[in-house]
């Protein structure tokens, strides 16, 4: 899965370029708050495995006004070095590598 380039935001970790991109509109189970933030990481220059990171915030959007840190660049840059610390090889063709930050999230009854 690749990302679109089109809202996508760049990001340099330990010299290399990366993409990511944050969804501006939240899926239907993010607006309800029922499941977390996510945001999804590549390389900016070939293509490979994508790193889908889920946090433990409600998506910014959300329709109830919950409450919501923002995915910062130094959230971002701080994932990639974790995936690559855990074996996410963004060159290499495959299924997304998932990192899961999600603990303490509670979802909206």
């Amino acid at each position: 899965m690749a990302l679109s380039r089109k809202g996508t935001r760049r990001i340099v970790v330990d010299g290399k370029a990366y993409r990511w991109r944050l969804r501006r509109r939240p899926t239907y189970f993010q607006a309800l708050s029922w499941t977390p933030c996510t945001f999804a990481v590549e390389l900016a220059d070939a293509p490979g495995t994508t790193l889908v990171v889920t946090t433990n915030q409600p998506h910014a959007s959300n329709w109830f006004g919950r409450e919501a840190k923002p995915v910062l660049p130094s959230d971002v840059a701080r994932a990639i070095e974790l995936a690559l610390q855990q074996g996410w090889a963004p060159t290499a063709a495959g299924v997304p590598f998932r990192l899961d930050w999600s603990a303490g999230f509670v979802p909206s009854p």
